[in-house]
């Protein structure tokens, strides 16, 4: 297998732009769109040996950075710009990858956004979720709405 080196590409949300690494195998036959937890951006370890393992499974992935992480802040964005910007991911993954099918997700924050964004409105052209590291309520406090 030939060396997998993601692609820098620029993340169109709203009046703003977002960086994101596309990742696609040759053999590609699915993408992931693949949203980073609250601590950590795209480029962190766990995400690119993430993106990595699925490329070598026949999965392209395109990791991003929210618009917080972008500016190099520690909070994370407010629900709705989070949604906006995993949007903005999916149409972009759409653009470079029309031949597959897409699935989106992410770590943690990253992954709780992206089912809130499919809860307000089907993320267009994404036929199903996938979370990793995804907690669903902190220890001790059992919750419905994160999940």
């Amino acid at each position: 297998m030939t060396a997998l080196v993601p692609r820098a590409v620029s993340v169109a949300s709203g009046s703003s732009r977002v960086s994101g690494l596309l990742l696609r195998p040759e053999s590609a036959r699915a993408c992931y769109v693949f949203a980073h937890g609250a601590g950590a951006g795209m480029e962190h370890p766990f995400m690119a040996a993430l993106a990595l393992q699925l490329a070598q499974h026949g999965i392209a992935t395109l990791r991003f950075q929210f618009a917080y992480m972008e500016r190099g802040g520690k909070r994370p964005d407010p629900p709705a710009l989070a949604h906006a910007v995993i949007r903005a991911a999916v149409a972009e993954a759409r653009g470079h990858m029309p031949d597959l099918p897409l699935f989106a997700g992410g770590k943690s924050f990253g992954g709780r956004m992206t089912a809130q964004a499919q809860a307000a409105a089907p993320l267009e052209g994404v036929r199903g979720l996938a979370f990793v590291g995804f907690p669903l309520h902190p220890a001790n406090k059992p919750s419905r709405d994160r999940a």
